[in-house]
């Protein structure tokens, strides 16, 4: 198996820089919009079919160095009793959000390897699929931003009544996160049995916060997943969007990867979360929808900052946009494949 994935997350010496893509399957791959029009986006994620298809086909035209699995972030809400669905143009949106104390205490509780055992048997098919060409990784979303989904009933650029919610209700707010820390370790510990071999957990939306309320509201909830997590035997990876002002927190939180967007150098960011740390970004994704020149440039410039030091691993700051050239992408692979490693 190509493995140079997992041993950069080890921060061991690698051949080459491995890369991936988050959304490296979406709505910029032609097959996978061919898909789309015949199914929703949850109907993909119930199929393991169709799930493990969707996932293997940036393997199938990319050089990445690991598949990730083809799910979404807000599978958990569902069992819980927040019904959602996905509104073309505008995203998720949550049937009853959350807005009080009351609110809370009706979530379900629900053992995840029976309410998302679809989720469990797409990684199963997906690691007999994929025959040991390149690792699969799993994925769950942390506390602060599966609450804020919850609360907001959607998308939001100002988070207000995430935050409004946060300060004038700490005690349902703390109650609402540990529900999602306790569903997430359980749901990542059973991917993990069922076969994935490094975790993300994304927190897209931490970087709202000041160093004071994360440290407050967000990081010891999302300590107490890796802390779950720790005895697993996998990688874990540690991403946000928005982050240079907590990169120190999410590195305190967990994980031994942190991934960083493209808002701050790569080297002054692994200064900053510490090089006992590996680190996972951190091209700007618009850059993919400029000129070729420019692409291998702005990575060239990614792969200088991380200086050949062990423990990088090539990836957008956030995920692939859905207008970019699928040839950009894959001569970005090609590009940081081919340069070899410099200490």
């Amino acid at each position: 198996m190509n493995d140079r994935f997992l041993r950069a997350c080890r921060r061991e010496p690698v051949d080459v820089t491995p890369v991936w893509f988050m959304r490296q399957a979406g709505r910029y791959m032609e097959d996978y919009r061919a898909l789309r029009h015949r199914y929703s986006l949850l109907q993909i994620c119930a199929e393991p079919e169709l799930a493990s298809a969707v996932t293997l086909q940036p393997v199938d035209l990319i050089e990445v160095d690991a598949a990730i699995l083809f799910s979404d972030l807000l599978l958990p809400f569902t069992p819980m009793g927040l019904d959602f669905d996905f509104v073309k143009g505008e995203g998720p949106s949550i049937a009853n959000p959350i807005r009080h104390a009351a609110d809370v205490r009706r979530l379900r509780a629900f053992d995840p390897r029976e309410a998302l055992g679809h989720v469990l048997d797409t990684i199963k098919l997906l690691r007999r699929e994929l025959a040991n060409r390149v690792p699969l990784i799993g994925f769950g979303g942390a506390p602060f931003t599966m609450a804020s989904y919850a609360i907001e009933g959607g998308p939001s650029t100002t988070y207000a009544k995430t935050k409004t919610f946060m300060y004038a209700q700490p005690d349902a707010w703390h109650d609402l996160c540990g529900r999602f820390a306790a569903i997430m370790a359980e749901y990542l510990a059973a991917q993990i049995d069922a076969g994935v071999q490094a975790v993300q957990i994304f927190d897209s939306w931490a970087g709202q916060l000041s160093r004071v309320d994360y440290q407050e509201f967000a990081l010891p909830h999302t300590k107490r997943i890796f802390d779950a997590l720790a005895g697993k035997g996998v990688p874990l990876i540690h991403f946000g969007v928005g982050t240079t002002a907590i990169l120190r927190d999410l590195a305190t939180a967990g994980g031994d990867v942190i991934g960083v967007d493209w808002r701050q150098p790569l080297d002054e960011a692994w200064a900053q979360v510490g090089h006992d740390h590996g680190i996972q970004g951190n091209l700007d994704p618009t850059v993919l929808l400029g000129p070729i020149e420019r692409v291998f440039s702005a990575a060239d410039e990614v792969l200088r900052r991380a200086g050949g030091r062990p423990g990088h691993i090539f990836n957008l700051g956030h995920g692939v946009l859905p207008t970019t050239p699928l040839d950009h992408v894959q001569q970005l692979a090609k590009h940081v494949h081919g340069l070899r490693l410099k200490a």
